[in-house]
């Protein structure tokens, strides 16, 4: 995003209050992300709710939103199963159920503060939202109906963290990250 978007951005989410304004640039100029400043990021076109302490969702995930979406639709989605594996925010599986209406959406995390935030960005999906690692998570009614898998794992190897972005390297949970 260039420097006058984020601007008009900012500017737009503080409804002319000043003193919002001022805490948001405050925010940034910390190196704060964007988006647990405004508080939402969007992926391929769907807005999610995100908070300081989960991954923030990035673009270069519009690939998988893309493929995933390509895979159900060959599948035909009507009766289709499909999980967000280590969904962070949910923005992967909202941006899937976005674009294939009715498919039955599952979602997972290892993180509290993920699922939370996850299930209150998929309540408009329908999404059941599980806590665990992994598919550990998961219900034993889901073994075997899984037609699509969708996962952002972390993947950023463990002596390379020190070389992300600063906004990532200090302000997004490490689990989420670190592969």
């Amino acid at each position: 995003m260039f420097a006058e978007e984020e601007a008009a951005l900012l500017l737009e989410e503080a409804a002319g209050d000043e003193r919002v304004l001022a805490e948001m640039v405050r925010r940034r100029e910390s190196g704060e992300p964007l988006e647990y400043v405004v508080g939402w990021a969007e992926l391929a076109g769907v807005r999610v709710a995100v908070e300081p302490g989960v991954f923030v969702p990035r673009n270069r995930s519009e690939l998988l939103v893309e493929e995933a979406v390509a895979a159900l639709r060959g599948i035909g989605s009507q009766d289709a199963v499909a999980l967000d594996l280590c969904c962070g925010a949910g923005a992967v599986g909202a941006a899937i159920a976005e674009a294939v209406p009715g498919i039955e959406l599952h979602a997972s995390d290892i993180d509290a503060g993920a699922v939370e935030l996850s299930a209150r960005n998929l309540t408009r999906f329908g999404a059941a939202v599980h806590q665990g690692d992994l598919f550990e998570a998961l219900p034993d009614e889901l073994r075997g109906r899984i037609d699509l898998i969708a996962a952002n794992s972390p993947y950023v190897p463990s002596r390379e963290l020190g070389l992300m972005p600063r906004e990532a390297r200090l302000y997004e949970p490490p689990w989420a990250l670190d592969g």
